[in-house]
């Protein structure tokens, strides 16, 4: 089973293929693109990808709080420290940990109770490159987040390179839902991000509508696709690239 991640921009393409059995989970990342992008996984590191370079990571069952990501406009020198204008994880190549804001975020977690497999798209870190999870079979649903972001977004929320979540600007409950479960809800910001990707998570606790499930013994050969492309932060509806990751379905409320 497989799912697919869209990133419309012009005609490149990081992909990352999904092998998953029993015992572990195998993502292998290309760049399709004309130009390097900086790949990172939490786990896995994190690696400088120039035009048709691929890049294997193997994630263990079990594995929760998983998230993937790229990287903009990287400088490294070579020893592997630097800087990512979006999505960078404290100035290494090799990622440690998550990436600072502003950075679309696939997120995953595997063989979770039920056999189940989680999977989502969040904009809770902000958003910096359209991404599309896609079903290959008919059993799951697409997951999308394609739209201008960056070119929409209110000027509060502008960042080099991307949009932020009203969280990363404005640190309180409202917006960051600290307070624990049921204590913040949907705010103009967070509408400004459901509206135009409405699968995507637009704040903490937007749950219901935002995290999906998969059968894990559904997907013996499970395949994905993260594509990346064209000019970093900038999104064009009219081309589109595209990737594959497992299918999954909304999960019960």
């Amino acid at each position: 089973m497989s799912f697919t991640i869209i990133l419309p921009f012009l005609a490149c393409l990081l992909t990352i293929l999904f092998f998953t059995t029993t015992h572990a989970a195998t993502f292998d990342i290309t760049n399709r693109c004309p130009y390097t992008v900086w790949a990172a996984a939490s786990p896995g590191g994190g690696r400088r990808l120039d035009s048709g370079q691929s890049w294997q990571i193997n994630v263990a069952p079990g594995t929760t709080q998983a998230r993937i990501w790229g990287r903009t406009n990287c400088n490294f020198d070579g020893s592997g420290r630097g800087q990512c204008q979006t999505g960078d994880c404290n100035g290494q190549l090799e990622c440690q940990g998550y990436g600072r804001a502003p950075n679309t975020l696939a997120e995953f977690a595997l063989n979770q109770p039920n056999n189940l497999d989680f999977v989502d798209i969040s904009l809770v870190d902000g958003f910096n490159i359209p991404m599309e999870f896609s079903p290959t079979t008919n059993v799951c649903r697409n997951l999308r987040c394609t739209a201008p972001i960056n070119d929409q977004c209110p000027n509060e929320l502008r960042a080099p390179g991307g949009c932020n979540n009203p969280c990363t600007v404005f640190p309180t409950n409202q917006y960051c839902c600290t307070d624990g479960p049921g204590s913040c809800g949907p705010t103009t910001f967070s509408r400004f991000f459901k509206d135009r990707c409405p699968d995507a998570y637009s704040y903490p606790q937007d749950d219901p509508t935002s995290l999906f499930t998969c059968p894990a013994g559904a997907r013996p050969l499970g395949r994905a696709q993260l594509a990346f492309a064209g000019p970093p932060g900038k999104a064009q509806l009219e081309c589109f690239c595209w990737t594959k990751f497992w299918a999954a379905k909304k999960a019960p409320n």
